[in-house]
């Protein structure tokens, strides 16, 4: 019997699983997927690397949004779907978004997407230029049209993640506002919207750490999941070296109410790179998380995250194990319990 439970989700009996070996010598419980990297670069002419996706289920099998990086070197989005949520066939050409006209209004470039449903309509984020780094945001209901909504903020800000259900009647989106530089501010903050064009009520969630692993930057990651323990956020760490940045993946647990105050925040990443393919690639040392695939029945939960800007990979935890090492390794300050507000 679990002893959590995963709360308005639908059951995915066919999620993408892999026991952890009898030998995991980690106390860290979440496993990697022994045949990772499960998308190597080069995957479809013209696009030479596919990274930093998010996926959901999707009429009894997976469907999916990928930073493709093209040839050129411009980042567009691309879609993907697969059967088993492990082997992935690809759109040869980018998304064409559309305005409310019906006409093309394709972004310069995007990248970073993540994927969530609300209700009935499906809500791509990502980044993208709005005169400066900030963030762009599609809707659709059968991934066939694929039209634009206005841009939530003014620049600069990156990493918006949009929760799957309103709260308190609104949208609530987590994101990170930074500079034009590559993100001096480092902080997680949400916003709130009645109708998905105007955003307000902002709070702030979470800073950047004390911790060595996301002492310089935190953003957030995949969609928060809801529990009855609160919104489970997978989110991303930076820290600075003498040879530039590396990017962990850390865990948290959002007031299910009032998701800016943080009831339990893990002091120790989750995952680090520490395999070939987190270490080395196009931007060494990037584990970025941005889905999970989790069903209720069962507890599982697959994590997909982008690596080494160069790959796609996959691990695994359950929502008891997950929970309880949050709990257990739970580190909170005035600013994370704190409303967000002043």
């Amino acid at each position: 019997m679990m002893k959590y439970q995963i709360l308005n989700s639908p059951a995915v009996p066919n999620v993408p699983w892999q026991d952890k070996p009898a030998d995991f010598p980690s106390a860290i419980p979440i496993w990697r997927y022994k045949e990772n990297p499960i998308i190597n670069r080069n995957p479809i002419p013209g696009v030479a690397r596919i990274f930093n996706s998010a996926v959901m289920p999707y009429e009894g099998k997976f469907i999916g949004v990928f930073r493709a990086e093209q040839t050129d070197g411009i980042p567009f989005v691309y879609l993907g779907r697969s059967d088993d949520g492990i082997h992935w066939n690809f759109d040869p050409k980018p998304i064409p978004f559309v305005n409310e006209k019906g006409e093309s209004f394709m972004p310069r470039y995007a990248y970073d997407p993540r994927l969530v449903k609300v209700e009935d309509t499906y809500y791509i984020i990502w980044c993208q230029d709005f005169y400066g780094a900030s963030i762009g945001v599609a809707k659709t209901t059968d991934f066939k049209t694929f039209t634009r909504t206005e841009n939530p903020f003014i620049p600069f800000n990156r990493n918006a993640v949009l929760f799957p259900r309103k709260i308190n009647g609104n949208f609530v989106m987590l994101s990170r506002p930074s500079d034009s530089g590559h993100t001096p501010f480092g902080d997680i903050f949400l916003s709130e919207s009645p109708d998905f064009v105007y955003w307000g009520k902002h709070r702030h969630v979470m800073s950047r750490g004390s911790e060595w692993w996301e002492s310089l930057k935190i953003g957030g990651g995949a969609a928060p999941i809801e529990t009855d323990e609160g919104w489970l956020l997978f989110y991303h760490g930076v820290t600075g070296t003498c040879n530039g940045y590396v990017y962990s993946i850390g865990g948290a647990i959002l007031d299910i109410d009032e998701p800016s105050r943080v009831k339990y925040r893990c002091n120790t990443f989750l995952i680090t790179p520490e395999e070939w393919y987190e270490e080395r690639g196009f931007v060494p040392n990037v584990c970025f998380p941005c889905a999970t695939i989790h069903d209720p029945e069962t507890g599982r939960i697959a994590l997909y995250y982008g690596t080494a800007d160069s790959y796609v990979a996959m691990a695994f935890t359950t929502l008891d194990e997950i929970i309880d090492y949050i709990k257990a390794h739970s580190v909170v300050n005035d600013t994370d319990t704190e409303l967000g507000i002043r």
